[in-house]
């Protein structure tokens, strides 16, 4: 079994051409994010199945405008599970859920 970490330099084959890629979250063995280039679009993320997936040990011409990409983008490691646009540490002075009010029983 392959396992791929981040910064990793692959190669994503499949349908049509091979493209070059950098893994940028490894979040199980079933997937991976990696950030590829795109005719269209420029670079992009893509999540895909590590079968997928070849190293290569070469760079590739895309490789300086895929790294900028991973550096604009926020962490994706960090987040935790509500990591969501907008999720983020709250407002200041609310660092604390607040407990369960009473009815006055």
């Amino acid at each position: 079994m392959r396992s791929f970490h981040e910064g990793q330099l692959v190669t994503l084959v499949g349908k049509g051409e091979a493209l070059d890629g950098i893994v940028v979250h490894a979040p199980s063995l079933v997937k991976i994010e990696v950030a590829v280039p795109d005719a269209e679009r420029g670079p992009v993320f893509r999540t895909v199945h590590p079968k997928a997936l070849r190293e290569r040990d070469a760079p590739g011409e895309h490789d300086d405008a895929l790294r900028r990409l991973i550096r604009r983008a926020p962490s994706a490691g960090r987040s935790g599970p509500r990591g969501g646009p907008g999720a983020g540490h709250g407002r200041r002075g609310h660092s604390q859920v607040s407990g369960h009010r009473t009815t006055g029983k």
